[in-house]
């Protein structure tokens, strides 16, 4: 018989289920998030859990927000359950299944006076955003805020009644200023390269667009840090909700599945006050740059390195992409070869041993990761985790025949089928654009670097062009295992 997760029944969990140790009743809020999505909460709202277990800082609990359709579900299933959430961290031989409360409100979505009256309470002195690396309004090409887009149009026309984050963002700051209360930190957790500097951008290039004088104001007053996140986390399914269910006895909507690990590095720069999270295991540094392009490019670069000849093999999980041994070489021979050579290691970091790590955590079974997971909206990240990685090498004179065979795989991806012929299902927002320049590029793989957006200068970039058409020419005439053998033994 499990129990249905309410703050009623968190004090008669089932046995091995751990549960806040302070009273709810005693939280204040501190911090407003944007995008209560399984991330966040299996990251961000488990150190603030620690936190307050350990009996430090309960003014600084969550309120939740959120601009996205998705959002009006998940604020309906939490608030069924007292916005308590599940948390199962799993490895190999062990898991550790946890309630967290760090959470203690969450805004209607789209009610935008609701949103804006939270954003100016004086007590909250953080807004925290998990977005995704899509929801920035960058130009792939540039990677710089694109005031073109119809949705930044949009609320640049109608700054009081914003739609997107950043916008809301945007009024609840010009609310605060006229009532005379010190603007909020804006904290960004997503997997961007100087994540800090590009919600500024956003935020305060917004307002340009409406108001100069603002914007002025906000990139003179309003606070920015940096931060690199990690923690690998899966979308929930009726699969983690019955395994909850059935082995822990716990019945929850939305629980999260995640591993064991975690990180969490942040730009000590909050001149509104901060809670103490180097209490908990996070670390505040001056300078996040070289732990977020660690990250970035061995961890997110390795993920894509074997979703893409994974998905086109009919693989389902990321540890079975692991259990294969070609793909797990391609993994250590590409990051290895092409890609820590161009990563300056983090003070007291050996990338060897991170390298290692990595692999570990993506063979790790009980994690349930999914393929398409990681295959999701190649256009959006692969000119964040691939393609910068390129150029570095490019400059450097090296060889990028690694780095383009990941983007060729991601092209032949974008085709729509696998191997076997199994049709694959969209898996980006642009997969339209995706798959009508891809299926051209069978013949001509110009075709798909034409998307300048996306390649940038690498479209016209002798060496890359080479590289990349060599790689998919292999794809469509030798298929994947040949070509990705022929990488291998070219290395050995």
């Amino acid at each position: 018989m499990s129990v249905k997760l309410t703050l009623a029944a968190s004090a008669n969990l089932p046995a091995g289920v751990a549960a806040p140790r302070y009273r709810r009743a005693d939280l204040k809020p501190g911090i407003l998030h944007i995008g209560v999505g399984n991330f966040h909460r299996a990251h961000q709202a488990v150190y603030l859990d620690d936190l307050f277990n350990a009996g430090h800082d309960h003014d600084w609990a969550l309120v939740g927000a959120g601009v996205r359709e998705p959002d009006v579900d998940m604020r309906a299933k939490l608030q069924a359950q007292d916005w308590l959430t599940t948390v199962v961290e799993q490895e190999a031989d062990a898991a550790t299944v946890r309630v967290t409360g760090a959470m203690i409100d969450f805004v209607t979505p789209f009610d935008v006076e609701a949103n804006l009256a939270a954003l100016a309470r004086p007590e909250i002195r953080i807004v925290s955003l998990t977005v995704t690396e899509g929801g920035y309004y960058i130009s792939p090409a540039t990677q710089r805020f694109d005031p073109a887009h119809p949705e930044i149009v949009y609320d640049a026309a109608h700054p009081d009644t914003p739609k997107t984050a950043f916008g809301l963002i945007a009024a609840g700051l010009k609310r605060r200023r006229a009532a005379g209360l010190a603007p909020f930190t804006v904290m960004s957790c997503d997997n961007i390269p100087g994540n800090g500097h590009v919600t500024e951008s956003a935020v305060a290039g917004l307002a340009e667009l409406s108001d100069p004088e603002f914007a002025r104001w906000i990139r003179a007053n309003v606070a920015f840090p940096n931060s690199m996140v990690d923690r690998i986390t899966p979308a929930t399914t009726d699969r983690e909700r019955a395994i909850l269910r059935d082995s822990y006895g716990v019945d929850d909507a939305w629980p999260v599945f995640c591993e064991t690990f975690r990180q969490w590095v942040i730009e000590d720069k909050f001149p509104a006050g901060r809670p103490a999270l180097e209490k908990v295991g996070v670390t505040f540094t001056g300078d996040v740059a070289p732990y977020e392009l660690m990250k970035i490019r061995i961890l997110n670069g390795g993920h894509a390195a074997i979703a893409y000849p994974a998905g086109l093999l009919d693989i389902h999980f990321v540890h079975e992409a692991m259990e294969d041994a070609q793909i797990a070489a391609f993994l250590e021979t590409l990051t290895k070869r092409e890609i820590i050579p161009v990563v300056p290691p983090p003070p007291q970091v050996d990338l060897e041993a991170y390298r290692q790590k990595v692999a570990e955590r993506f063979a790790n079974p009980k994690i349930g990761d999914t393929i398409s997971r990681l295959c999701l909206d190649g256009s959006n990240r692969q000119p964040k985790f691939i393609l910068p990685t390129a150029r570095d090498r490019i400059a450097a004179g090296a060889s990028v025949e690694g780095l383009a065979l990941v983007s060729a795989l991601w092209c032949r991806y974008a085709y729509g089928e696998s191997e076997s012929g199994k049709v694959i299902p969209p898996n980006d927002p642009a997969w339209d654009r995706l798959q009508a320049a891809a299926r051209p590029a069978r013949d001509d793989p110009r075709a798909f670097l034409a998307m300048g957006d996306i390649f940038g200068d690498l479209a016209d970039n002798p060496v890359y062009v080479a590289a990349f058409s060599d790689a998919l020419g292999a794809l469509w005439a030798n298929g994947v295992r040949a070509t990705l053998a022929g990488y291998l033994e070219r290395g050995a």
